[in-house]
């Protein structure tokens, strides 16, 4: 009887082992940073600027008191960073969705569904927070500047956008002044009145009057 009956013959693959690719520190320490970062938008929004401690940030990434202050020694340089970093992607999205608006696209719609979106949003409301809560005079202006810096570029995708859809400049212009400003309205309005079926309602109405000045204008 062979030795080998019942047996397989065939050749033993060996498994391949994959290595997981080292990351390098550049990226360690970024992806702590942003941990930081997320982590001090849930405590913001949770617990809001006046009760906003820095130690609640560490527990909430999982780090260390000394990691966090590594990446930001001071509660202002945390503050100032988590809305840059929230502003920063706001702004990212919004150019994105101005540059891809195709013909035929009704870009109003585009404009309300982007500025609602912002607008209603963890990043508008914080910063709303944090404006009316800080005393330095030096601080508010500083995040303000550094607001406006990500909004207004945002703005001007979307202007260039219109006026690509066939409005004048001075049109396109005012349809966003006034839009952004109704949408922004609306969303202060929810903080003690949450009516979103009247939102839809009245942002229709509103694109309806928008329509005909536009169509006048032309």
């Amino acid at each position: 009887m062979s030795l080998s009956a019942g047996t397989d013959e065939r050749p033993v693959k060996r498994r391949r082992t994959t290595r997981k690719k080292r990351r390098t520190q550049a990226e360690r320490t970024q992806e702590t940073r942003t941990r930081i970062l997320d982590a001090a938008v849930e405590v913001l929004r949770k617990k809001g600027y006046a009760h906003f401690r820095t130690a609640d940030v560490a527990k909430a990434a999982g780090v260390s008191r000394g990691a966090q202050l590594h990446h930001f020694k001071t509660k202002e340089k945390l503050v100032y960073a988590t809305m840059e970093h929230v502003f920063h992607n706001v702004l990212a999205t919004s150019q994105v969705r101005a540059r891809t608006l195709k013909r035929g696209e009704d870009p109003l719609e585009r404009v309300i569904a982007d500025g609602r979106e912002f607008f209603f949003s963890t990043p508008f409301f914080i910063s709303l927070d944090i404006a009316t809560s800080i005393n330095s005079a030096r601080f508010r202006k500083q995040l303000m500047v550094m607001v406006r810096n990500a909004r207004l570029p945002a703005e001007r995708a979307w202007h260039k956008a219109l006026v690509a859809n066939g409005m004048s400049e001075q049109v396109a212009d005012d349809v966003l002044w006034l839009t952004l400003g109704l949408v922004r309205g609306l969303a202060v309005r929810m903080l003690w009145q949450n009516e979103p079926e009247r939102f839809d309602r009245l942002l229709r109405l509103w694109r309806r009057i928008i329509e005909d000045y536009a169509g006048k204008s032309r």
